[in-house]
């Protein structure tokens, strides 16, 4: 597969070097080579069924809970190859929101401080929490309720409320798996509002499905596709990755100017 990485870089968080990856016998995605840059937001666009939620659990050895899982190539997190790491404590430094809103059936302040407190956090934490929900924007519309349960909050909260908890410890990625998907326009364009919030602190990895998303939120977006497999599955490969600007207003491939311009998908 061809390496479609940019030629210059600087300051790279994640590093991707002919990832594929297995389920069984079966080949899931192949070859893919990606950087992702320091504070910003990369984007994980393409059809269902081509990789981009595999590639992106990846980077926090989430792959590694699924038994027949196997990862093949090399991943580096700030130059140091990912399996050197403890599990535990990469996930806590590239951390995970997902697809559909999960708060703990604990109240909003326990929400957040049971991270952080598993984690070893000696510090003071009435402030870790106000501070971790004001960076998800979320601290005034839940600060006279912190004792309430967390599953009381409408999805749009509840999603905000986990990009908190994810945050509470400190991690330096935060990888997002559809995060939007289960929310409304408004909720929708609020965690949008919130990623380009966050990017001043953490680098972002965030697979979405809508085009419109990824063109606004986005610094550089990767398109993936996937073709038909001997054995009648599907095998995900990455066709491009540029700046989101080139990818949705002059990518090289075709694929590429078909998928964004709604021609297939």
């Amino acid at each position: 597969m061809q390496d479609t990485r940019p030629q210059t870089m600087t300051d790279v968080a994640l590093k991707a070097e002919k990832i594929s990856v297995y389920y069984g016998s079966n080949l899931a995605v192949k070859d893919v080579f990606l950087d992702i840059p320091r504070n910003q937001i990369v984007a994980f666009i393409g059809p269902s069924g081509c990789g981009k939620s595999t590639v992106l659990r990846c980077f926090n050895r989430m792959n590694d809970l699924i038994p027949i899982a196997r990862v093949d190539g090399n991943i580096s997190f700030n130059g140091e190859d990912i399996k050197r790491f403890d599990p535990v404590e990469l996930r806590r430094r590239v951390g995970m929101v997902f697809q559909k809103p999960n708060p703990f059936p604990k109240s909003i302040y326990e929400n957040i401080a049971f991270g952080a407190r598993i984690n070893g956090y000696q510090g003071d934490m009435d402030e870790l929490v106000e501070r971790s929900l004001k960076g998800a924007a979320l601290w005034d519309e839940v600060k006279d309720k912190l004792k309430d349960s967390g599953l009381g909050l409408s999805g749009g909260q509840q999603q905000r409320l986990c990009i908190a908890r994810a945050i509470a410890i400190e991690p330096e990625v935060i990888l997002m798996d559809e995060p939007c998907s289960a929310l409304d326009p408004i909720s929708t364009l609020k965690v949008e509002e919130l990623m380009h919030d966050l990017k001043s602190q953490y680098t972002i990895v965030i697979v979405t499905h809508n085009m419109q998303q990824a063109s606004r939120v986005s610094d550089r977006t990767a398109f993936f596709n996937a073709q038909a497999t001997e054995a009648g599955g599907k095998m995900g490969y990455l066709v491009e990755y540029d700046e989101t600007q080139v990818i949705f207003s002059n990518p090289r491939e075709e694929y590429t100017r078909d998928y964004v311009s709604g021609r297939f998908g």
